[in-house]
């Protein structure tokens, strides 16, 4: 028998480096997280030296191992009440503008879409010019304008929230717990990670 939990909210992790660190440390304050990683995602951990297995030690963690993108059935039954995509590269915010879902990220974003689950987005391509850290210094970045329009694009969506800065991420991640803390919780039966 499955116990009964609060909804939960799913963390999108893509092959970003873009402030990594502190979008984990940030996931890290919050309750009831559950992070979904691309195989990008598991690759930049390993290089930002970040452990998956460290990552379940607070989290549940499902992996990018299903071409069908198992795990996004949850949203079918309310397991989820947020979409967060945090670093989300450009790549990613180029597949969710054209409706693309090959991955497990894009996947749930495009399915937190269907059943009017809101996301919130922080973007990595925002400005003409940017510092972001490599794996061992930070460096100057140049987005290109296909990058810099598909951000513009994204901001469009109706139930997204597109955040350019971690202080507006943790704006918008406040912002959203605030308004579930006025609503009643749902209870789900809990799922299992991968």
């Amino acid at each position: 028998m499955t116990r009964p939990e609060r909804r939960r909210l799913a963390w999108g992790l893509t092959g970003s480096g873009h402030f990594l660190r502190e979008c984990l440390e940030l996931a890290r304050e919050l309750r009831d997280v559950d992070f979904f990683l691309t195989k990008a995602a598991e690759e930049v951990l390993h290089m930002y030296g970040h452990r998956v297995e460290g990552l379940r030690e607070g989290f549940r963690v499902f992996r990018d191992t299903t071409a069908s993108a198992a795990p996004v059935g949850l949203f079918y039954h309310g397991h989820y009440h947020t979409v967060i995509v945090a670093p989300a590269t450009s790549n990613t915010v180029a597949k969710c503008v054209a409706g693309i879902s090959d991955t497990l990220v894009t996947n749930i974003f495009a399915q937190a879409g269907k059943v009017r689950v809101p996301s919130i987005v922080f973007a990595c391509d925002t400005a003409p010019e940017m510092q972001t850290e490599s794996p061992k210094e930070w460096v100057t970045v140049y987005p290109r304008p296909v990058d810099l329009e598909a951000t513009a694009r994204l901001k469009a969506f109706p139930s997204v929230s597109v955040v350019e800065t971690l202080d507006q991420l943790r704006d918008a991640i406040r912002q959203r717990m605030a308004e579930l803390d006025a609503q009643p919780d749902a209870v789900v039966s809990e799922p299992a990670a991968e």
